[in-house]
């Protein structure tokens, strides 16, 4: 055989693999959006999740999620998602839970155990426990008829019609489905609880989202004598100094209670230079911008952002109450502060 036989016979390998690949995948989607539409006409006149919300809210301590398995994947991806929108949670593992660590859980809490079969071992062996202590149990299984569904107080059927898996083995239609229940849970009580944007950066301090609620101007501005200002008799030449030194790449013009009364920039600079020859005469009253855009320490850093995108400028003048300036922002400081 030669090379480019076995070149051609490659790509129509290759071209066979691709085609098949992309059916499966699919046919994959398919199984799981019909089994997602499955499980919306069933909630349909059923109020077991309003219940299971109803529960959950009445809770004093925390919500435990327990699976084995991919439904153990299942769980703890459910309980970082409740902690993170307001509704405190943790899981347990429930062979561990077996050997200590059903300590962990309080008759305050609520217990949302997750087995697709609802007959699994481990988690069976315990749920007696759980029960006796008061903790309200909330079952998710996909079968209503099944040990662990007959002992919750409130079951939840995530049973699909068949699994993506084309052995119908391996679980893939049915974690998604608990996975999409969970998070409705875990959405509904967001809403219940008032739970808001500010709420959220709150749990995530080191995500983008949480550093631009909760960086505040006056925790990224430069103040004392970072900030670069003169008086507005001085000459063109003194506020050019002021610049240089500062680094900010413009000056504050304020008056004698230190309010502003203008700024002058590096592009006023520039754009000066085309216009006149002999700066010795000048003040900088003369050539300021007067009225500078200004912003409060106590506002959010994302909203001097929003003003300087809007007026396509690189530096706001930072205000007290009273008017009088005590700091000053640069684009590059809200840049290494990871507001922008």
């Amino acid at each position: 055989m030669s090379v480019t036989d076995e070149k051609t016979m490659l790509k129509a390998f290759d071209k066979n693999v691709v085609e098949r690949a992309m059916a499966m995948a699919r046919e994959t989607l398919e199984i799981e959006t019909d089994a997602m539409h499955a499980l919306q006409d069933r909630l349909v006149g059923d109020d077991s999740v309003g219940q299971a919300v109803a529960m959950l809210l009445e809770c004093g301590g925390r919500v435990v999620v327990s699976g084995i398995g991919k439904s153990g994947h299942i769980a703890r991806k459910i309980a970082a998602t409740l902690s993170s929108t307001g509704t405190p949670a943790m899981f347990v593992h429930p062979a561990e839970a077996a050997h200590g660590d059903l300590g962990m859980v309080t008759p305050k809490d609520a217990f949302i155990a997750i087995s697709n079969s609802g007959e699994t071992a481990e988690l069976m062996s315990i749920l007696p426990i759980v029960k006796r202590m008061g903790a309200p149990l909330i079952a998710m299984t996909g079968n209503p008829k099944s040990s662990l569904a007959l002992l919750a107080d409130v079951h939840l059927d995530v049973s699909v019609a068949k699994e993506a898996c084309p052995l119908n083995l391996a679980p893939t239609a049915s974690t998604t489905v608990t996975l999409a229940l969970g998070d409705a849970l875990a959405v509904a009580l967001l809403d219940a609880r008032g739970f808001k944007e500010e709420d959220f950066a709150r749990s995530h301090p080191g995500g983008a989202l949480g550093r631009r609620l909760l960086t505040h101007v006056k925790d990224v501005m430069r103040s004392g004598s970072d900030v670069p200002m003169v008086t507005a008799d001085v000459p063109l030449a003194a506020a050019l100094l002021e610049i240089t030194q500062k680094g900010m790449g413009m000056t504050a013009i304020v008056d004698a209670d230190q309010r502003p009364v203008g700024v002058f920039t590096d592009g006023d600079l520039r754009r000066l230079i085309e216009k006149v020859q002999d700066f010795t005469k000048i003040t900088i009253r003369d050539v300021m911008h007067a009225d500078p855009r200004r912003v409060r320490p106590e506002q959010l850093a994302v909203d001097a952002v929003a003003v300087m995108e809007q007026f396509r400028i690189n530096q706001m003048l930072v205000v007290d109450d009273d008017g009088r300036l005590v700091g000053a922002l640069h684009i590059h400081d809200l840049t290494r502060a990871k507001v922008i």
